[in-house]
């Protein structure tokens, strides 16, 4: 978050919000990259043939596992499970990858924003 500050020539005492100095720039939130990165690599996953190592551990039950009292930790299915409800996707969208592509890509312009909100190339990635 520092250097996109410094990019756009505003510092912490500007009091500019997070959200403010990300669209100005033209960066998607972490969030949003995490989500993508997640569906890309499950897309990679169901590719895979099911002898593949990575396919095994999908099918993988543990039955003798003893939990803690305290809140269960959320297991990688359900968390894709979630994103794709998000992205409103379906498992076959994911074994194409033109359609998977378009669908999970986070919007991040690449232009950097002036005040008035106007996209200009100068210093933006």
């Amino acid at each position: 978050m520092r250097m996109l500050r410094w990019m756009c020539g505003c510092t912490r005492r500007d009091r500019i919000k997070n959200e403010a100095i990300r669209d100005r720039v033209g960066v998607a939130s972490v969030k949003d990259k995490m989500r993508e990165s997640r569906l890309r690599w499950f897309g990679l996953v169901k590719r895979k043939s099911i002898d593949a190592p990575v396919r095994r551990c999908e099918r993988l039950v543990l039955e003798s596992l003893r939990r803690g009292r305290s809140r269960p930790k959320k297991y990688w299915g359900e968390v894709i499970r979630e994103d794709m409800a998000l992205l409103q996707l379906t498992e076959d969208m994911t074994l194409n990858r033109r359609v998977r592509r378009s669908s999970i890509k986070s919007d991040n312009g690449g232009y950097m924003r002036d005040n008035d909100g106007n996209k200009s190339d100068k210093g933006g990635y």
